[in-house]
């Protein structure tokens, strides 16, 4: 489902968050170790946020955090309790394709928030995106949190709470194909984008500055996936790419020369580099927002925010 131009003027835009306000702690994929939990939920409690969480949290089904009616019944509650602000994914791995049928789309749709997750919980972003018309946000889950930089915690405190139109710098980046595009950031996980082809949930990436990052996969992995995209239409018509950390995928000069394969004669700007994805620092971007892909400075510029203030004693969210 993809929401056209119309449609995006008309995004339910989640309110900020500000000091004291009560995050949602959600499982959707795989089970996470506890210690690792209890270290990010720390990070969450000093950057001014109030974690919350059930006992389902902990559940374990067996490569899963709980069943999947038990994990989308998570997302649905903190979604629809009013003193809620935000909900946050504690780990990705596996899970999340499964959730899609069992969100209740209708539900959130009259009570959009924010959304923070990444890796295998691109497919709730990309979804939730799409049939809620609400924007998303690619960022930390909170067992990363133990062991990410102050960059990440003031790039994801900038991006859910702050005014000021966030720009992402590809400061080790190398251009693929020159140019300088506008649209609508949208994407996330290769592998997550490909398992989504061919159900009813698969993106439309028309008119889109396409993210796209991974872990562990080999260069001829990526290759595979971004053909499989390619020959299914994934890219036509896309206003560009941007290609964020691609860990253990190989030296970067491998993975890169497979986007120049594909994309060198692409007609839209490809730019690989961007701090985004399992790497450190894991800058927080939002998704359904406008921004400007610019090859020559290798920025991504957004041209607004995803949150809307909603108070005047709004004092933004504050870093560790």
């Amino acid at each position: 489902m993809k929401l056209d131009g119309q449609k995006l003027m008309a995004l339910q835009h989640p309110e900020p968050l500000r000091q004291g306000d009560r995050i949602g702690m959600v499982a959707p994929a795989s089970p996470f170790d506890i210690n690792r939990f209890y270290r990010g939920i720390e990070v969450v409690r000093r950057m001014g946020f109030e974690p919350v969480y059930t006992d389902r949290i902990f559940h374990k089904n067996g490569y899963f955090a709980g069943s999947p009616k038990e994990r989308a019944r998570e997302i649905n509650d903190f979604f629809a309790s009013p003193d809620i602000r935000a909900l946050w994914a504690v780990r990705g791995g596996y899970g999340s394709l499964r959730l899609l049928p069992e969100i209740d789309y209708g539900i959130i749709s009259k009570t959009p928030k924010i959304f923070i997750g990444s890796s295998d919980i691109t497919a709730l972003l990309v979804t939730l995106h799409s049939r809620c018309a609400m924007p998303v946000f690619h960022g930390p889950v909170v067992a990363s949190l133990a062991d990410t930089d102050t960059d990440t915690i003031e790039g994801l405190a900038r991006a859910v709470g702050d005014f000021h139109p966030l720009e992402i710098r590809a400061l080790n980046g190398r251009v693929i194909r020159e140019g300088r595009a506008e649209g609508p950031v949208l994407g996330g996980n290769l592998a997550t984008l490909c398992h989504l082809l061919a159900t009813p949930y698969a993106p439309d990436f028309t008119g889109c500055i396409l993210f796209v990052e991974d872990i562990g996969e080999k260069p001829y992995r990526i290759d595979r996936m971004l053909t499989q995209m390619k020959l299914a239409g994934c890219f036509d018509g896309v206003a560009g790419i941007a290609a964020g950390s691609f860990k253990n995928c190989g030296p970067p000069e491998e993975v890169e020369r497979v986007f120049a394969d594909l994309f060198s004669a692409s007609p839209f700007p490809v730019v690989a580099g961007f701090p985004a994805g399992h790497g450190i620092p894991n800058m927080t971007l939002p998704f359904g927002i406008s921004a400007t892909l610019d090859s020559g400075s290798l920025t991504l510029s957004y041209h607004g925010n995803a949150p809307v203030h909603r108070a005047a004693d709004f004092h933004g969210a504050g870093a560790i």
